[in-house]
């Protein structure tokens, strides 16, 4: 199942813009204090860093990724989900737009 909206959230209005604009994404905070990023990927391979565990959602799109000491990439699409662990590193191959909420802790 795809997350369409979110309801009674406050939005950090300035992005966060990544890797030349290649990944663009904004802050939410749910009304209980929770922490998460919406955003996209454009077409490219990444490398990103995390401190905290991530659940990487796929809303539209999709992309591949490669989990820190892994040599598999795995495909994930709208609907789908990967778990990153905290401390760690993942990669990430989009050949289309790739929009994702990204679940910390």
């Amino acid at each position: 199942m795809t997350t369409e909206t979110i309801p009674s959230v406050s939005v950090t209005t300035k992005a966060n813009v990544y890797f030349d604009g290649k990944c663009v994404s904004h802050g939410i905070t749910l009304a209980d204090g929770t922490k998460k990023s919406v955003g996209v990927i454009l077409p490219a391979t990444l490398t990103f860093s995390t401190g905290a565990p991530e659940i990487m959602e796929g809303v539209a799109g999709a992309c591949e990724y490669k989990l820190a000491g892994s040599d598999a990439w795995v495909p994930s699409g709208a609907g789908e989900q990967f778990s990153v662990p905290g401390n760690s590193k993942f990669e990430i191959r989009v050949t289309e737009s790739y929009h994702y909420i990204c679940h910390f802790g």
